[in-house]
């Protein structure tokens, strides 16, 4: 890691990247702590208090606490992301777009970054109406309003502000992926969900300071930080790597050249996680929000530390690990791509053999993964239940952390490696 920081600052493109990274990083931090302007920010935090469990929460998560805020960047990256979400639908579904994606090449993929950012403006565009309409009507349970001068006016400006700000932060994303350092929507909300760290970590100081919780509860969390991040990186890491031959390129005496085709263990990342806890969550939001009494009980089943709730979250996992995984690894489009380069598996015929063959090792690895994905999700539930300790570092928090460390280290070590041999060539 040292090697790496010293290369970093002594290669002069990279160093120019990561500042550039850093820069971009430190105008989003701005942001999300710029308030809109007619909110109450007391009343405003002490309303979202009501919502633990909700969706709100999860959407506070991708913004870096700005939606609890209410800041100009309130929306954060998530208009952007659930369009590319939404996009990788359609073009599974659609076979202009499915064209597009596949078969165009460069203008294929700015055609659908374009459609893609479309997409996100209308999406943001209805997040912001119903937040702001919502918000202006809304009271502590003191009385106190959310909003100081309710109105057309207020809702008129706040959408606009909303909007323009998600739009931004796309933007930044953007120049982020183009200029900087890694994936720009990732290290958005890598950086928002990473700021959080030191308050949280302050917060578990204190209450061992205070007694409420023993070594033994602090020792469980710090070795349960530590078996996450490890497993993590270890599952990120695996893939399985399918022998394929190419029988037209010879490597000396004529023997066909061989390669390999990476599948990964875990290809989905967090989706499936994301995609569990917004169905879990939304019902009890709705019944928070409309007051809807005879469906109450809901509330009580679906709360964090119930046995239900968590039995339905590691379904839920095991089931989006499969239908996400189906629209990104299609073992169908795979075999065809291989038949078309003229490649084969050694001892699997090309054709509806070799997609049979992939279809059942992507399944294997598929399973292994969703084991992962819900074992990952649950320690902080089970850590929270036994300790009392606010544990926050598990499923979405921990494989998004990881995951984009891992990717930004790994481009980093790319580009050292690049730079190194073209100096090497140079001598």
């Amino acid at each position: 890691m040292l090697r790496w920081i010293v290369d970093i600052w002594e290669i002069e493109e990279l160093r120019k990247k990561f500042l550039y990274t850093l820069g971009i990083l430190l105008i989003y931090a701005i942001g999300t702590h710029i308030p809109l302007p007619g909110i109450n920010s007391s009343a405003l935090e002490e309303f979202f208090n009501q919502f633990n469990q909700s969706i709100f929460m999860l959407y506070n998560l991708f913004s870096g606490g700005a939606l609890t805020k209410m800041t100009v960047f309130a929306l954060g990256i998530l208009p952007y992301i659930t369009a590319s979400i939404l996009m990788q639908l359609l073009a599974a579904t659609i076979p202009y777009l499915k064209q597009l994606q596949t078969e165009e090449g460069d203008y294929g993929r700015y055609k659908i970054q374009e459609y893609t950012k479309y997409l996100t403006l209308v999406i943001a565009t209805f997040q912001a109406l119903f937040l702001t309409i919502w918000l202006q009507n809304q009271t502590t349970p003191d009385g106190t309003p959310l909003v100081y001068n309710a109105g057309i006016g207020f809702v008129l400006t706040s959408v606009l502000i909303l909007v323009a700000g998600a739009m931004f932060v796309t933007w930044l994303g953007e120049r982020i992926s183009k200029h900087g350092i890694g994936n720009g929507a990732s290290m958005i909300i890598f950086a928002g969900i990473v700021s959080k760290f030191p308050s949280l970590v302050a917060q578990i100081v204190e209450t061992f300071k205070t007694g409420e919780i023993s070594v033994i509860d602090l020792a469980i969390v710090v070795i349960a930080v530590i078996a996450i991040v490890v497993g993590i990186v270890i599952i990120q890491e695996a893939e399985r790597r399918i022998p394929i031959q190419y029988p037209h390129r010879n490597v000396g005496f004529g023997a066909p050249s061989i390669s390999y085709l990476p599948i990964k263990l875990n290809p989905v990342s967090v989706m499936p996680i994301i995609f569990a806890q917004a169905v879990l969550v939304t019902p009890a939001t709705f019944i928070q929000l409309f007051h809807i009494e005879k469906l109450a009980f809901l509330q009580d089943w679906l709360r964090f530390d119930s046995p239900i709730y968590n039995a339905i979250y590691v379904l839920l996992i095991i089931v989006f690990t499969y239908i996400y995984a189906s629209i990104i690894v299609n073992p169908h489009d795979i075999a065809e791509n291989l038949r078309k380069a003229g490649a084969y598996i050694p001892g699997v015929r090309p054709g509806k053999e070799t997609e049979e063959y992939l279809a059942t090792v992507i399944n294997r690895l598929l399973f292994v993964g969703a084991i992962f994905l819900a074992v990952i999700a649950i320690i902080p539930v089970i850590i929270q239940i036994k300790t009392h300790i606010p544990f926050y570092f598990g499923g979405t928090t921990a494989l998004i952390t990881v995951g984009v460390a891992l990717d930004t280290l790994h481009r980093i070590e790319g580009h050292i490696t690049m730079k190194k041999y073209y100096k090497f060539l140079s001598r």
